[in-house]
């Protein structure tokens, strides 16, 4: 079982740096960061790069329209320079809503901008010289990232979960971050990824299955609150994110909670009754929730399904209260 952590640097990066620290030598493998519409993930990756010794260290997710391919290439060769080879690129479109009322870009041809980044990023890092001729980038001066590399390749992640998105990441990418992901679809997940993969060139195993996976632990103190916690990011993902993902989690099995969800909230904007359309065993297929026993079995089903590292929300409280928990958690 291969765990990560997802950690940002929170209101006291000390104290969140301490708990990446203590992940790292309880022998998590990963810690993902990301920035959405919140502060540049780049100085806390620098932080972590510099204070750390052999976890890897990536984005979930940097998207592809606030920085050109060239600059994201820059800011990896730094990291890896400072980390000595450990970064990991996750990259992802974000929304239309985020591209274009936050970054004020407009929001066009996510795949192909996505295999365009990857390709340039690729071409950057390795050292080869940057002539590029595709359908939104032409680079013909032949330019070279020129610095003392660790390695010639960066793995790149990418946040897929619609099937076009799934088979491009499997023809280019070394990764995959699916979020609220069932766990009876990693099967079909891992097949679709190695089709496109194989029919690309490459080993079906070329891309890692790397899930953001929430946890829940029941300790039957407050265990209803734990259980409307477990509904609520379902419930935002459903009715405050776009189309994409309430269209995915209808796909995957969950269209009448998505459906009933979706009519509670839009119609009266009742929020009672949208999370009450969460049901439970949408929650138990989609998050880990129980005792703390429970959660290390379900961890354990999960990657025996195919969720090759899972990324696991870095537990709250003091940095010794975060440790006893990572501790717990690995069974």
């Amino acid at each position: 079982m291969r765990l990560g952590v997802l950690a940002g640097a929170g209101r006291d990066w000390r104290e969140s740096l301490e708990k990446v620290r203590i992940a790292e030598s309880l022998g998590y493998e990963f810690v993902a960061t990301g920035e959405a519409w919140g502060p540049s993930t780049v100085p806390w990756m620098t932080l972590l790069a510099a204070n750390t010794e052999r976890i890897a260290i990536g984005t979930s997710i940097l998207n592809v329209y606030s920085r050109s391919p060239g600059a994201i290439a820059q800011e990896f060769a730094a990291l890896e320079t400072i980390s000595g080879g450990r970064m990991v690129c996750g990259l992802g479109s974000s929304g239309h809503r985020v591209i274009e009322h936050f970054h004020g870009v407009s929001f066009q041809t996510p795949l192909r901008r996505i295999r365009e980044y990857v390709e340039i990023i690729n071409t950057l890092i390795s050292g080869e010289r940057l002539n590029y001729d595709g359908r939104i980038f032409s680079m013909s001066r032949g330019f070279r990232l020129d610095y003392d590399r660790p390695r010639d390749h960066v793995p790149i992640y990418i946040a897929a979960i619609t099937p076009k998105s799934i088979r491009q990441t499997g023809e280019i990418a070394d990764g995959i971050f699916p979020i609220h992901w069932p766990k009876n679809r990693f099967a079909s997940l891992r097949q679709d990824l190695a089709t496109a993969s194989t029919a690309a060139g490459r080993p079906e195993d070329a891309v890692t299955i790397a899930p953001f996976t929430n946890v829940y632990v029941l300790d039957g103190s407050n265990d209803e609150a734990a259980w409307q916690m477990a509904r609520q990011p379902l419930f935002h993902y459903v009715n405050r994110m776009g189309d994409f993902y309430w269209n995915m989690l209808a796909n995957n099995g969950f269209e009448a909670e998505v459906l009933a969800s979706r009519a509670a909230w839009t119609g009266n904007r009742d929020m009672d009754a949208a999370l009450a359309a969460i049901s439970e065993p949408m929650v138990r297929e989609i998050q880990v929730i129980g005792p703390i026993e429970s959660v290390v079995e379900q961890l354990a089903a999960r990657a025996d399904s195919g969720a090759e590292l899972q990324l696991l929300p870095m537990p709250g409280g003091s940095a010794a209260e975060a440790g006893r928990r990572l501790e717990a958690m690995l069974g």
